[in-house]
């Protein structure tokens, strides 16, 4: 019966990606949405905005139902929507306000309070990093008000969202594969999720025990759920290194908690392994001073940047542009030491909180965002005495 079911879950799979992501590019397609390196559960389908345009004409104004605050990634996320977009899109005259809640993990309190923004009108919903189900009958509701939902940096599965991040898959197997190649493709391996029952953590992990399953002389010795935040990583961390003293090669873990890692380690006393690394420039600082630390750092969700790709599809869904599936993927990427180099010098600090964001131009810039819309164009140049 589970193969029965596993086979038809892949079938259905199949089915999804022809019918909701034939219209791309292949190069798009092989790259991002090959059903083998995607998530079972990412929704793939034909997007339901992709005859809708925003019922009011701009400036509009726009919910952010965040999910939590307490992790640098998610200050850096606070501080590139403060601080970049809003200023940008404002003079443009696109925006009146953001309204921003934020729930603390909790799925109820983030359902009541995007309940709260549909009753102060907005005009769309962002959410970020949620449960893919829980929110689904607010998504629901949300839209038969007219008001689109939309995913930064993980999926929901109601077919009324609309999702983006990077392909976490393909993030999470580029993890594993790195560190089993770092490792000689033999050794212990401790696994450090982020949160686990969201979907960006649930997939980055597919990929991870994907790419392990590839190295039979691997041996996963423990797995941990480091919440995304480097404080919580490392008591996790101290606390298993405390009680699991034998032979450790590498850690895999989830950004934004690497640097509680490397804390960890330095603390325990033990010789240092490697570390997967994504963009917490603490842990980026450590490794440009020890340069035989690690051979790359995978960037999955550069903060800034993986928030604006959900942003920049936002405003063009709002002008009608008409996205052509549900979830618009971009690839996760790799910085070497060279790049490193050109980032941060020497006198870095390591316990920096700041990240590094390749730019929204590389992450998934206009002309990348524009094989994904029916009508594309470019959002900063929108008219909005043409609305309507």
């Amino acid at each position: 019966m589970a193969a029965a079911a596993l086979a038809a879950g892949l079938f259905s799979g199949a089915q999804s990606l022809a019918d909701g992501v034939d219209e791309l590019p292949p190069e798009v397609q092989a790259e991002l949405y090959d059903p083998e390196m995607m998530d079972p559960q990412q929704p793939v389908g034909p997007s339901s905005y992709r005859d809708w345009i925003a019922k009011n004409p701009p400036p509009w104004t726009i919910g952010y139902a965040s999910s939590y605050a307490g992790n640098t990634w998610r200050a850096n996320v606070m501080d590139r929507l403060q601080n970049t977009i809003i200023p940008k899109w404002k003079e443009l005259g696109l925006i009146d306000e953001v309204i921003i809640t934020q729930s603390n993990l909790s799925d109820a309190t983030q359902i009541q309070q995007m309940r709260q923004l549909l009753d102060q009108g907005v005009d769309a919903l962002i959410v970020c990093c949620s449960n893919p189900t829980a929110l689904n009958q607010t998504v629901r509701l949300a839209h038969a008000r007219g008001v689109p939902v939309f995913s930064a940096t993980g999926y929901l599965t109601a077919p009324e969202a609309l999702n983006s991040s990077a392909n976490f898959v393909v993030g999470g197997y580029m993890m594993g594969k790195w560190m089993a190649q770092e490792i000689g493709g033999a050794g212990n391996v401790l696994i450090v999720e982020g949160i686990p029952g969201a979907s960006a953590s649930d997939s980055q992990n597919v990929g991870i025990l994907q790419a392990l399953e590839e190295y039979p002389d691997i041996e996963v010795v423990g797995t941990l759920a480091g919440m995304w935040t480097d404080q919580i990583a490392q008591s996790e961390i101290q606390r298993w290194l405390a009680t699991n003293p034998g032979q450790l090669d590498g850690i895999i873990i989830q950004s934004a908690s690497e640097l509680g890692a490397i804390r960890a380690m330095k603390q325990s006393g033990r010789e240092m392994v490697p570390i997967t690394i994504g963009g917490e420039l603490g842990a980026l600082c450590y490794w440009r001073k020890n340069p035989d630390f690690v051979s790359a750092a995978i960037q999955a969700w550069p903060p800034g940047d993986d928030f604006e790709m959900n942003w920049n599809i936002m405003m063009r869904t709002l002008m009608g542009q008409g996205p052509m599936v549900q979830s618009i993927l971009t690839k996760p990427q790799m910085l070497t030491f060279e790049d490193l180099t050109k980032v941060l010098d020497e006198d870095c600090d390591e316990d920096s909180a700041d990240w590094y964001n390749v730019g929204i131009e590389a992450w998934a810039g206009k002309e990348f965002l524009d094989q994904f819309f029916l009508e594309p164009a470019d959002p900063e140049e929108y008219d909005a005495a043409s609305h309507g």
